[in-house]
């Protein structure tokens, strides 16, 4: 990740563990897909297996890992930094 906002010069990295709260946003977004592939996997077969369960899910989990890790990320610095649009148009 850079260390600031090219528009706005926002230090990504506020102070030193400021994302340990991205860890709960990831997790709650691993929830909903462990629900989402639950559900597929009920309407698609008729007998969900737990090899079955594990091995989708790693392959979801894994392969849209670098995403929720971005967007657990941006999730959690909108709690707490607000963007202010007019200051974005002057820079960018």
């Amino acid at each position: 990740m850079n260390k600031t906002c090219a528009c706005c010069s926002q230090p990504f990295e506020p102070e030193p563990g400021y994302y340990f709260g991205a860890m709960f946003v990831s997790y709650a977004i691993n929830t909903a897909f462990f629900v989402a592939v639950w559900v597929a996997l009920s309407v698609l077969t008729k007998e969900v297996t737990t090899a079955q369960m594990i091995a989708v899910l790693l392959i979801v989990v894994f392969g849209l890992l670098p995403i929720t890790f971005r967007l657990s990320r941006v999730l959690w610095i909108n709690i707490f930094v607000h963007y202010d649009l007019t200051a974005g148009k002057q820079k960018c």
